[in-house]
């Protein structure tokens, strides 16, 4: 598996794509983390997770921090 920005992503090759008709080029997009919309994804996730207050668990905290730093 290859790890990214946002965790791990297989490799295409390892895909069962048997009875598929999808391109070479759909997989590839499909497969892809554009950094720059996820970055603007932040401020949404920041919004969703205020509602939960004191009560959001540390550890979702944390990776969300470990997730951004990952994006910067």
């Amino acid at each position: 598996d290859d790890a990214t920005p946002i965790g791990l992503l297989p490799k295409a090759t390892e895909l069962d794509l048997d009875g598929l008709s999808v391109s070479t080029q759909d997989i590839k997009e499909l497969l892809n983390v554009d950094t720059v919309v996820w970055k603007e994804e932040i401020p949404d996730i920041d919004e969703h997770f205020k509602q939960f207050g004191d009560r959001l668990p540390e550890r979702i905290k944390q990776q969300l921090n470990a997730f951004k730093e990952r994006l910067a």
